[in-house]
């Protein structure tokens, strides 16, 4: 099976980039997803292995800010159930969870590739994070979108 990509966005006052090369392993829960398609995604779509576009949303400069790797299966997400948690959902139990989580491992932060510099890049033109009215927290990323950021804009 040929791997998929993904941009997964991160509020940097959650857990930046930093955070995440910092967790041990460089690895950390991805909590907080309240989104049915962004779920689903993590859930029917994405595979251990698969590329991850480490993005800052909600900060001075959104952009992408490293490249990760999809690193566990899907488990059930625990802030769910903590009513001290700003991710509480009273619907959602233990025995039929309603949100879930993959563990995200950082591989390396890279340059800011910006807003600005997604938008003004024609190749990258069909990205859905640059789509009007995208706001997901989790969106697919074409193989040739990868390829594109990583080989030419980062040179990894």
């Amino acid at each position: 099976m040929n791997p998929h990509y993904w941009l997964m966005k991160s509020e940097p006052e959650e857990c930046s980039i930093d955070d995440a090369l910092a967790a041990p392993g460089a690895t950390v829960p991805w909590t907080g997803v309240r989104n049915y398609q962004a779920r689903n995604f993590m859930r029917d779509a994405m595979r251990v292995g698969d590329g991850v576009l480490f993005y800052h949303s909600s900060c001075a400069e959104p952009g992408i800010v490293g490249l990760a790797r999809v690193a566990s299966e899907i488990k059930p997400d625990p802030t769910q159930f903590d009513p001290a948690s700003p991710y509480f959902d009273p619907k959602s139990s233990p025995d039929q969870p309603r949100w879930l989580l993959r563990d995200v491992q950082a591989l390396k932060k890279t340059r800011l590739i910006g807003l600005p510099e997604l938008r003004t890049t024609p190749e990258l033109a069909e990205m859905v994070v640059l789509q009007r009215g995208s706001r997901l927290s989790i969106t697919p990323v074409s193989e040739a979108h990868w390829r594109f950021i990583t080989e030419r804009l980062l040179g990894a």
